[in-house]
């Protein structure tokens, strides 16, 4: 009986040490590297939305501008990562681009989206249907 209340006891120690998994945070737009690969000057803007979809920020004051924007924070005690990647426009046209995303991180989360976000996404077959 007490080995029984020891381990017990033990076990209930540890589980409150902070030894718990915490899963990691990805926030905002997740940039495709073969989509970023593609964008060249003088795209519309409607181009570069189906390439890239809807931006973060669109700046009232900026019109020409668009921002993505994207997180990511691994363990419990780790400080945010923010990326962004800017877009200018021109006369409606893509004019130049610059900034950083998570290329690696953003296709790994892609391909493993069921097992972080769980099995409400829809699949491809059944947006097919719709």
């Amino acid at each position: 009986m007490r080995k029984l209340l020891l381990v017990l006891i033990a076990t209930l120690l540890v589980s409150g040490c902070g030894l718990l998994y915490r899963q990691p945070v990805f926030q905002g737009n997740l940039l495709d590297k073969t989509a970023v690969d593609q964008l060249q000057a003088g795209m519309d803007r409607q181009q570069v939305m189906v390439l890239l979809g809807t931006p973060s920020i669109r700046d009232p004051f900026h019109h020409d501008r668009w921002d993505y924007v994207a997180s990511q924070r691994i363990g419990r005690t780790g400080d945010p990562v923010v990326k962004t990647m800017t877009l200018w426009f021109e006369n409606g046209q893509l004019a130049r681009w610059e900034g950083e995303y998570f290329p690696e991180q953003d296709s790994e989360l892609a391909k493993n989206a069921i097992r972080y976000f769980g099995p409400n996404l829809a699949k491809d077959k059944d947006k097919k249907r719709r």
